[in-house]
């Protein structure tokens, strides 16, 4: 089974949370803070893998998490950083994030994007030991890891593609030209996946893909085709086949004047691709001599009995030579993304909501009923900038304010007594 493109769901790891902990001694009430910080979780990374064939495995199992990252312990000992999760996919496989946004466009060996990052580790007590803070005996809560919904796309990485109506003979081609099985029989639609073959001739090498039939309105939706349209957009050279038998309703002029339509509406790029137009079933055709139409075709080949398919192959390797040449493979690429803002608010129906990854983090503390954390978290949130944000969103005094699970309560006269971030 061939797919082409999936959506699945990621999940980065959880951060482990730091703990509070102290050295006991004697004529030290409280000893020396001890508490080690959790690790950080592991990302989700998708990989660009040349051993790896479709994308049937994320179509059977949709989601995916990273490890979480350890808890930390007493003793100064740290927690373990999750291991990043990898997912492998073909070369040629582009990475959507969930508006559509083009994430990768993965087409070297090794290359990779990250598609959800790990939480960030808690500290334990003893990394919030300072000038001030002698003793703390507050740790923090470990960050979620991000969570996202991806899709990928797979677009075929072929040097050549052969392109057709149903039945003009595509399969029993490739099936010919190079060591590809397609399935092959006397009905329409006969290929309802892509197709690759590596066709060798005297010292020269090519990838060849067999299209799915392309029939008018494909790019419109109509037919088969147009879920593999795209797959023609990684080629470098298209071979254009034209069945001059009775089978087909229309003559290859026409045939010819539909398919290069199609490839312009799918993408106007692909109406300057290279193509080579061959006629095909050439042992048949001579029951139909005016078949031809006014169509230059440059080859008439017939795939039973091997006719004309030397030189077919030639002409396929050197059209492929040609715009290597003048167009050198296009290079992958990975999206650099801007951070996203430090926090935003909102109004909600029960008060104001604060979002954002730097917010949580300002009051992701294990215990704020210790007034020392209280105080920490509240002089986090005002270097921030969230209480002069939320003064010029017109909050007032009492009102509520909620960061993720905790609700505080509006008071900008709070004094911000001596905690330090």
């Amino acid at each position: 089974m061939f797919v082409d493109r999936v959506q699945i769901e990621v999940k980065a790891g959880a951060g482990g949370a730091g703990v509070a902990s102290f050295l006991r001694q004697k004529g030290r009430p409280r000893g020396k803070p001890t508490g080690g910080s959790g690790g950080r979780g592991g990302d989700v990374v998708v990989v660009a893998d040349p051993d790896v064939a479709s994308l049937l495995s994320y179509a059977r199992h949709p989601h995916w998490s990273a490890d979480p990252g350890t808890h930390g312990e007493g003793d100064l000992r740290h927690g373990r950083r999750g291991v990043d999760l990898e997912l492998p996919v073909p070369l040629g496989t582009v990475v959507r994030d969930e508006d559509g946004t083009v994430l990768a466009d993965l087409v070297d060996p090794g290359q990779r994007v990250t598609v959800a990052r790990g939480g960030r580790g808690g500290k334990g007590n003893a990394a919030f030991v300072g000038r001030t803070r002698r003793a703390p005996s507050y740790s923090e809560q470990g960050e979620y890891g991000e969570t996202a919904s991806i899709t990928l796309e797979l677009l075929l990485v072929a040097d050549a593609a052969l392109i057709g109506f149903p039945n003009a003979g595509k399969s029993t081609l490739i099936s010919r030209l190079s060591a590809a099985k397609p399935k092959i029989a006397d009905y329409p639609f006969t290929t309802l996946e892509p197709n690759l073959g590596v066709v060798e001739i005297d010292d020269r090498q090519y990838v060849l893909a067999d299209i799915p039939g392309l029939i008018e309105g494909a790019a419109e939706g109509k037919g088969l085709g147009h879920e593999f349209l795209r797959h023609t957009e990684r080629a470098r050279v298209l071979v254009v086949l034209l069945d001059p038998t009775p089978i087909q309703p229309d003559g290859i002029d026409t045939q010819l004047a539909v398919l290069r339509n199609e490839l312009r509406l799918h993408s106007p790029d692909l109406a300057d691709r290279p193509q080579i137009l061959v006629v095909t079933k050439a042992d048949l055709a001579h029951a139909d001599p005016s078949a031809a139409g006014d169509v230059d075709a440059v080859h008439h080949v017939s795939a039973v009995t091997g006719a004309g398919l030397v030189e077919l192959s030639h002409a396929i390797a050197d059209a492929v030579a040609a715009a290597v040449r003048t167009a050198p493979d296009r290079e992958g690429f990975v999206l650099h993304r801007p951070l996203p803002p430090s926090f935003t608010i909102r109004r909600g129906a029960d008060g104001w909501l604060v979002e954002g990854r730097s917010a949580a983090r300002a009051v992701g503390l294990a215990d704020l009923t210790v007034p020392e954390a209280a105080d920490l978290a509240a002089h986090r949130l005002r270097r921030l900038g969230v209480d002069d944000a939320l003064a010029a969103a017109g909050a007032q005094p009492g009102d509520d304010v909620r960061i993720g699970d905790l609700v505080f309560t509006y008071d900008p006269e709070l004094a911000d007594g001596e905690a330090q971030a």
